[in-house]
């Protein structure tokens, strides 16, 4: 598997990056630590997290993904062979959002005690704020580079037209430039980053490691009707694709699967990775079998006809 560099930056990835966000959610600290470990013997090596991660959850104020992260990476002595990705900006609780600088000193600090770490890989606004000005956010940016607290930054959420102002005050002011983006993109959700945004990337380079790869493991094949949805803590975000739409991309999914020996999640992994503008889709794993699943898909290269199959079923309605 050769390492992607991600857009423009001094960061070397692998062609899938793992989304810490079940850990202290669906996932408890031992099998966090399990699956850690099988990701870095699999050759694998990004992490993506968030500050916020997993505060929805009944229980949890947020910061519970680094936490697990930080004491798996003390415990195995290994923070030189990850590459850690997190997120500020989304609300901590009152006051505590957004990307002001005074904001941006503080959660940089909370996020490297919860790591236990003196440095971020990749250190990515959230959402974006449009009550702070970009300047102002890029130059906290900056002055955190410059103290070794982060080596690049990024951005999730971000409108083109928001993403294309920050690249030119970037270049104007001589301040860091995102290397990345993150969007929600997935086969059953392509409108979004299609079109402007995509094209955006690819223009300036910008390495694009989107969330929800899997459409909440509806590209699985596991949910095939609302009684698969019974039980399932993500259940609520997969009923909007029981659909005519949905099911078809699953028939073309399953199509290309018998030819590959493979399984439908795999291929649409596989199609994420083959698509141009794509680095490194983020895909989650509350078991081994599944993250063995996902350290197979890098392997699978399609071919013209299958990229072709799928993407005319997926096409956005």
């Amino acid at each position: 598997m050769e390492p992607r560099r991600l857009g423009q930056s001094s960061l070397e990835v692998p062609s899938i990056t793992f989304g810490c966000n079940v850990f202290g959610w669906t996932v408890d600290e031992k099998t966090s630590f399990a699956l850690l470990d099988a990701w870095l013997d699999a050759g694998f090596n990004f992490l993506d997290t968030a500050d916020v991660y997993s505060r929805w959850h009944t229980g949890n104020s947020g910061g519970e993904s680094e936490t697990i992260i930080g004491k798996w990476m003390k415990a195995r002595g290994n923070r030189d062979k990850v590459i850690i990705a997190t997120k500020l900006g989304i609300e901590m609780g009152p006051g505590k959002k957004g990307l002001s600088r005074a904001y941006m000193e503080q959660a940089v600090e909370d996020s490297l005690r919860r790591l236990q770490t003196d440095h971020i890989d990749l250190y990515q606004s959230h959402r974006d704020d449009p009550e702070t000005p970009i300047e102002e956010t890029l130059s906290a940016y900056a002055d955190l580079i410059k103290q070794g607290k982060v080596r690049e930054i990024g951005a999730s959420n971000f409108s083109a037209d928001r993403l294309a102002e920050s690249l030119r005050i970037s270049t104007e002011k001589g301040l860091p430039r995102y290397q990345s983006l993150q969007p929600h993109y997935n086969l059953m959700e392509r409108a979004e980053f299609e079109g402007p945004l995509e094209e955006l990337c690819l223009k300036e380079k910008i390495g694009v490691i989107g969330y929800y790869s899997l459409a909440s493991g509806f590209l699985t094949g596991k949910y095939r009707s609302r009684d698969d949805l019974a039980g399932r803590a993500r259940g609520r975000g997969v009923e909007k694709y029981l659909n005519d739409h949905g099911f078809g991309v699953l028939k073309a999914l399953d199509e290309v699967a018998q030819r590959y020996d493979a399984k439908p999640g795999q291929i649409a992994l596989a199609w994420l990775i083959a698509r141009p503008s794509v680095t490194a889709p983020i895909a989650s794993a509350t078991t081994l079998e599944q993250l063995a699943e996902l350290t197979e898909a890098a392997e699978i290269e399609l071919d013209p006809d299958s990229i072709q199959k799928i993407d005319e079923a997926s096409k956005p309605r």
